[in-house]
This record gives structure tokens, sequence and C-alpha cells, in this order.
């Protein structure tokens, strides 16, 4: 919960000159902050055997509203194409509607190992966006990363919708 209480933060400090030039470095920690709880909040649930349904539920709605929050503002400001968004967001949506249906058959669906990929992937791009270092080679690494978490944004959609295709048919 305490990622989704940071974004209101987050936003202000992305999309304002409220703290002028540190702002953007404000952002940046905010959203570090926010993303290192995510790994932070997984790494206690499972030592201590505090893994619930609630958990399995909120952990990705908590990442989906970081995630398409930071990007939309960097849409804002330039830092990122619009499409790029529209398939992140979409394939969030698919996702989320694909756990909605498994939930009505009584089944949560947790995160797999590329959707985990894909949101590391999509946490460093952010980071890297934000910060928007002047340096030719930051910014080669910084496309790089935007291309490989677009193809884990996919990959993980495939993989997911495949690995529960019966899902969809109605089986548990």
């Amino acid at each position: 919960m305490f990622r989704v209480i940071l974004i209101p933060f987050f936003v202000v400090f992305m999309l304002t000159d409220f703290a002028g030039a540190a702002a953007k470095w404000i952002a940046l920690g905010i959203f570090v902050v926010a993303s290192l709880t995510d790994l932070l909040d997984g790494q206690i649930a499972r030592r201590k055997n505090l893994v619930t349904n609630f958990g399995k539920f909120m952990d990705p709605i908590a990442d989906k509203l970081l995630v398409c929050s930071a990007i939309i503002c960097l849409v804002d400001i330039g830092r990122i194409y619009s499409w790029v968004v529209i398939v992140i967001i979409a394939r969030e949506f698919v996702i989320s509607g694909f756990r909605l249906i498994a939930s009505d058959n009584g089944v949560v669906l947790a995160a797999s190992y590329w959707g985990k990929f894909k949101t590391v992937f999509q946490m460093v791009m952010i980071c890297l966006m934000i910060a928007d270092i002047p340096n030719e080679i930051v910014s080669v690494i910084t496309d790089i990363v935007m291309w490989i978490a677009l193809a884990l944004t996919v990959i993980s959609l495939v993989d997911y919708l495949w690995k529960n295709k019966g899902i969809l048919a109605g089986q548990k």
C-alpha cells in the first residue's frame, strides 16, 4: 500500500517545478523507494511465510499503478514514445482482465518470472528516463533498456496467456 501512497507525490514532482531543478531528482528518489518496496515486501512475505491472496492481488496492482503513472508522466514531458506506453498499458489491462476472469473461477494468478523481469526492466527504464542524463552512452543504454522492457512486456503477456489459457475456458 505504501507504493500506492507514494504515487501522487511522485507525479507532483514529475510534472511540476514545485521544487525547481531538484524536482526530477526528488521524483526519481520517490520512484526508487517505491520500486524497492516491491522487492522488499515480496522478500518479507516469503521469508515470514506471509504470502496471502491479498498480497498476490495487490502487489501487481501497485506495480501497474506505479509504472503506468510514471510512463504517462514521461510521455507528458517527452521522454518516451506514446505508442510504447500504449503497448505497456494495454498489456496491463489484458492481464488485469484475465486476473478478473481467474478470480471469478476461484483462482488467484501470481506473477510469472517473465512478468517480474518485465517489471524490473520497466522500472530501470523509468529511472534512466527520469534522470535524463545528457550523455550519449547513457542515452543508448536507456534506449536499449526501453526496447528490452517493451519486448519483455509482450513476451510476458504471451507467456501469461499461454500458461493460463484454461482459465478462459472456465477451467481451474
